[in-house]
């Protein structure tokens, strides 16, 4: 995956420190660019706000151990932010996506480092049609900035200004004290498949209304 904000071995480490916000980017920047930009800046904005003990890069983490058992599942909530009907109707918004388009998005919700973190990637089989959103509420369960953070695969046609925005609008914690995470993720999977379906490649920020794709 190579317009991830972080690279993917680093995504699920770094969104316990990233603030979600995004630098702004000129036109010269590639897309891929843009990503790599964003994620790095993000972290270090964080981390400069952080205690000295925890400016040190979180590691990587591996642990398939935390896998669900059985069929494979499209959303990994194991912070439990859902309730078993929401994971379910999340599951059919996501599935009716890949069905109707071939684009693939997939949900972590994590609290690092208890994460399955690169596992995810052999296990939900990630290529370039495939988003994973990963939802943190911070580093040892400490408030941040921002709790999204995506990878996007290079056949996503959608901008980088596009996930900054997205973030920007359901991840910032007015939203998600207001609204709830679970509503946060919700809106936030809905402007994506949303934007997807419609087929407008140069869709630049989520859309006002978001419809329900049951």
């Amino acid at each position: 995956l190579e317009r991830a904000m972080v690279p993917f071995g680093a995504l699920v480490a770094c969104a316990a420190l990233t603030s979600g916000r995004a630098p702004a980017t000129g036109g010269a920047l590639s897309r891929r660019s843009a990503f790599q930009t964003l994620g790095t800046a993000a972290a270090t904005a964080a981390a400069s706000q952080l205690p000295l003990a925890a400016l040190a890069r979180p590691e990587g983490v591996n642990k398939p151990e935390l896998l669900p058992k059985g069929e494979k599942v499209n959303v990994i909530d194991l912070q439990r932010w859902l309730t078993t009907p929401e994971k379910g109707r999340l599951e059919r918004i996501l599935t009716n996506l890949e069905k109707d388009t071939s684009y693939r998005m997939r949900v972590l919700t994590q609290q690092y480092p208890d994460t399955p973190g690169l596992a995810v990637k052999d296990y939900w089989g990630v290529d370039p049609n495939t988003i994973v959103m990963v939802v943190d509420r911070g580093l040892d369960g400490r408030a941040r900035a921002n709790v999204l953070n995506f990878n996007v695969g290079d056949n996503i046609p959608l901008p980088p200004v596009f996930w900054s925005r997205l973030q920007a609008k359901y991840g910032n914690q007015f939203y998600v004290k207001d609204n709830g995470i679970d509503q946060a993720i919700f809106s936030a999977a809905q402007a994506v498949a949303d934007c997807l379906r419609r087929g407008e490649p140069f869709c630049s920020a989520p859309p006002k209304d978001t419809k329900e794709l049951l």
